[in-house]
C-alpha cells in the first residue's frame, strides 16, 4: 500500500484572508457577474439569430 505525504495544514493568517477576500469581492465577483449577463445576452443573441425578433 502506498503512503502518501501529509499535506501542509498550516493555519492562515489574518493577512492571507484578508487578502482573499478583497480578492474574492473586488475581482471575482464582478467578473463572474459580467460573464453570467454576457453569457445570457449571447444565448438570447443566437436564438434570436434562429426565430427571429421578438414581434417578427
Amino acid at each position: 500500500m502506498p503512503t502518501f505525504p501529509k499535506p501542509s495544514t498550516a493555519p492562515s493568517t489574518r493577512s492571507e484572508e484578508l487578502r482573499s477576500f478583497i480578492f474574492l469581492s473586488v475581482v471575482m465577483a464582478p467578473v463572474l457577474a459580467v460573464l453570467t449577463v454576457a453569457s445570457y445576452g449571447f444565448i438570447v443573441w443566437i436564438y434570436q439569430m434562429f426565430a427571429g425578433p421578438p414581434g417578427s
